[in-house]
């Protein structure tokens, strides 16, 4: 009978520190859980806080807020133009244009970007005329930026599927009409798909294109040859777009859009 009664009592002394292990070892998973459960949400806190703070009137906590969203690898057209706005408000002209043509490259049919572009590329000091190119260039360009890289993948997608389905018409009809309409269709889905394809490929390539950039310094010299101790050829100012022709060490070539040539400093540039 007492080797039952101490039995007894040592279950009841054990109970409670069993408890007690268990609850020290239970929260760590769901710890875990909701760590994982917070991850996502982070993100999006800070694009409410960025968006509260603009419309508040501090543009340098959200511009820093947005900054931040880029650094941690999220990436976008709406986050650069709203990143180009506040700085555009904090008088940064250089990384506001940058931003705007950031945004340009994922959405280049969007017409409030490149409205804001074209107000601040407007309050930049140098005034440098373009060299005009033939029409058909220019209108060739204005149709590929109507839309991004993966809407024309997208539309000649969908091309090559009507391509397909104007084709087995063609060999399935059994009127002459029909037949001829389908062989036409056919024809003009293809040469479409293929213009779709060409505009993608060119819309992609523009995304990866290193070559151009703009002008972070509020001044900087173009120098005639990679060397601090060069001639000046001439002075460029913040938020100048420039394209990048060649490097050396810490220098790079870069033309300008009335063809003017020159050296330039890496560090007072950046590009798109």
């Amino acid at each position: 009978m007492k080797k039952i009664i101490l039995i007894t009592l040592s279950l009841l002394c054990a109970l409670p520190l069993a408890a007690q292990q268990g609850a020290d070892t239970l929260p760590e998973a769901p710890a875990a859980e909701a760590a994982e459960a917070v991850a996502p949400a982070t993100s999006l806190r800070l694009w409410d806080r960025a968006n509260e703070a603009y419309v508040a009137g501090d543009f340098r906590t959200a511009a820093d807020t947005y900054r931040l969203l880029l650094a941690r690898g999220e990436s976008s057209a709406k986050l650069y133009y709203n990143l180009g706005n506040a700085c555009f408000k904090e008088e940064r002209l250089g990384e506001a244009i940058l931003c705007y043509r950031r945004a340009l490259r994922l959405q280049p049919g969007n017409e409030d970007v490149r409205y804001n572009l074209g107000v601040a590329e407007a309050r930049t000091k140098d005034t440098i005329e373009r060299i005009p190119e033939l029409g058909l260039a220019t209108w060739v360009r204005s149709v590929r930026h109507l839309m991004g890289c993966t809407a024309w993948s997208l539309l000649s997608l969908g091309l090559l599927a009507a391509m397909f389905a104007c084709g087995l018409f063609y060999l399935l009809s059994a009127r002459l009409s029909l037949r001829k309409a389908g062989f036409c269709g056919m024809v003009a889905a293809a040469v479409l798909c293929l213009v779709a394809t060409l505009f993608a490929l060119g819309a992609r390539r523009e995304i990866l294109d290193c070559s151009q950039a703009v002008v972070m310094a509020s001044s900087v010299s173009v120098k005639s040859s990679p060397d601090r101790a060069a001639t000046d050829l001439f002075v460029l100012h913040e938020g100048t777009a420039v394209e990048i022709t060649d490097r050396l060490d810490d220098w790079c070539e870069i033309a300008i859009a009335d063809g003017k040539r020159g050296w330039i400093e890496e560090s007072k540039i950046e590009t798109i």
